[in-house]
């Protein structure tokens, strides 16, 4: 069950802003000799991708012992709408943990 997975993050730098988004780097290259010789002076050596509110909200809850179910009770809890009818946050979150994974920004346990 995807549920019982639990997720570890697989990118080691981020960054939060004011607002409490986070913003993932991804170094454009593993090799430090290409990102010198490959990426001109003043230029940023990673790609950002932006987190949403719920987005960062998960990333923040993952920690390597919680499972997704338990990620998904805490960051649904206290949302407004949750549990009505047609939302389905269990799915909603498989979904972005499934395009984390897909990326390489998280592996499971």
């Amino acid at each position: 069950n995807y549920l019982d997975m639990i997720p570890v993050h697989n990118v080691q730098e981020y960054n939060e802003d004011g607002d409490g988004k986070i913003t993932l780097l991804i170094p454009k290259f593993k090799s430090a000799w290409m990102t010198r010789w490959l990426i001109p002076p003043r230029r940023s050596k990673h790609f950002r991708i932006h987190l949403d509110e719920t987005g960062s909200n998960v990333w923040r809850l993952i920690d390597g012992q919680r499972n997704a179910g338990e990620i998904c009770e805490l960051v649904f809890q206290n949302k407004p709408g949750a549990g009505q009818a047609g939302d389905q946050p269990e799915l909603r979150l498989t979904k972005f943990l499934s395009h984390l994974y897909k990326n390489r920004f998280i592996v499971f346990r």
